[in-house]
């Protein structure tokens, strides 16, 4: 037939010969092969991680860090290789870490890790001489030095540079946080928290990879995924030793719990979720059994009301921002807070967890206040913004 060919085995075997450096004949890409490699030496470092072997580990790579994390019990430990990139007998493989803590995480914590390998003249196979973090991932506690663990009876605290004095003392204080927001939240959670004390705010900074500016002056925060039923991310609390420290023990309290009922609301707080209602909950549930008064716990906001500068508005989640102004910063959550604790007051405690997760339910923000407090509360945002005023003149003026 014209314009067709036939072209005899020999050539097939000749061309196949000459691609196979390339694209292979049926087979794999170089990539796919280096990837295939990697991969296969990294299962074998995260087999000698799970079984605490020293001396498997050191024969894939550096044994560099693996003493830091021997402390931590572990559920879970596996790479995924995303990419290589190899320059003759180096690669620098992009890699998904993931691991769970045993009895503590119901899913894995995910991070980015770049993984850089070697391998000699002869052919042999891939050895790993650096793990570090990926560019735009944050450290984990092994990554600043040996983690040191103290066990609570609802909580792991995992320090880095901390005397093991200073960690039973954050267990303890874990330990008192748990059955608070347990008694106050009644949704499904763990009941148990894994705190992360690091050596400064610098190793808070690079725990949560942002700049240390970005958390200076705020005690503690939160990671996990919002919304996180069906992924059950692993939460971590991870506080500035440097902040925490400046706080009397009520406020040391407060802040633990806050962030622990952070932990609690995780499934049920979503983008639709406002942050007036996400932080002023975990502040309602803080101060719970607290005994302080609005003014005593919001002295920001009852010196503004006194002075006659009453918001016209709930805070949005700007006003959220930690680089705002501390005074302003301060007003927002004391302003969220004070509008959950008249939810409690006038429309009761189970309407107060009721809204929370009506308001999460929603597909997107828009809408998501309006809907729960017609549902939920019988109210429009309007009337609630006015009820809301009134109640910061009556309890703050």
């Amino acid at each position: 037939m014209a314009g067709r060919r036939r072209v005899s085995g020999s050539s097939v075997v000749v061309l196949c010969l000459l691609l196979a450096g390339l694209v292979g004949c049926g087979g794999r890409s170089t990539t796919d092969s280096d990837r295939t490699d990697v991969q296969r030496v990294l299962d074998r470092r995260a087999a000698a991680v799970l079984a605490h072997d020293a001396t498997a580990y050191a024969r894939t790579g550096t044994g560099t860090g693996f003493g830091n994390l021997s402390a931590i019990p572990l559920a879970a430990w596996s790479y995924r290789v995303r990419e290589v990139d190899r320059t003759g007998d180096r690669a620098t493989a992009d890699v998904e870490l993931r691991y769970r803590v045993e009895g503590y995480d119901r899913g894995a914590v995910a991070t980015g890790r770049t993984v850089r390998l070697s391998r000699d003249g002869s052919g042999g196979g891939w050895s790993v001489d650096s793990d570090r973090p990926a560019k735009k991932s944050g450290q984990q506690p092994w990554d600043q030095g040996a983690v040191r663990v103290v066990r609570g009876t609802h909580s792991l605290v995992l320090g880095v540079g901390q005397p093991t004095d200073t960690l039973r003392r954050f267990a303890a204080l874990a330990d008192r946080a748990v059955p608070a927001v347990a008694d106050a939240w009644d949704g499904d959670w763990a009941r148990r928290v894994v705190v992360v004390v690091p050596r400064s705010l610098e190793g808070m900074a690079g725990l949560l990879g942002s700049p240390a500016s970005s958390y200076r002056g705020i005690a503690a925060v939160t990671t996990g995924e919002t919304g996180g039923r069906e992924r059950a991310p692993a939460d971590r609390i991870i506080v500035n030793p440097d902040a925490y420290g400046l706080l009397g023990d009520l406020g040391k309290q407060v802040v633990l719990t806050h962030e622990t009922t952070h932990v609690a609301t995780r499934a049920d707080t979503t983008s639709a979720t406002p942050l007036w209602l996400s932080e002023g909950y975990a502040d309602w549930v803080g101060y719970r059994d607290s005994g302080r008064t609005p003014a005593q716990a919001a002295p920001e906001l009852a010196g503004a009301v006194a002075g006659g500068e009453l918001p016209a508005r709930l805070p949005t989640d700007d006003d959220f921002g930690f680089t705002a102004d501390a005074e302003e910063l301060a007003r927002a959550y004391e302003g969220g807070w004070l509008a959950c604790r008249m939810i409690a007051e006038q429309w009761g405690e189970d309407r107060l967890d009721a809204f929370y997760r009506a308001v999460g339910a929603h597909d997107e923000r828009a809408g998501a206040v309006e809907d729960a407090m017609r549902k939920v509360l019988g109210t429009t945002p309007d009337d609630f913004t006015a009820r809301w005023r009134e109640y910061l003149r009556t309890r703050l003026g």
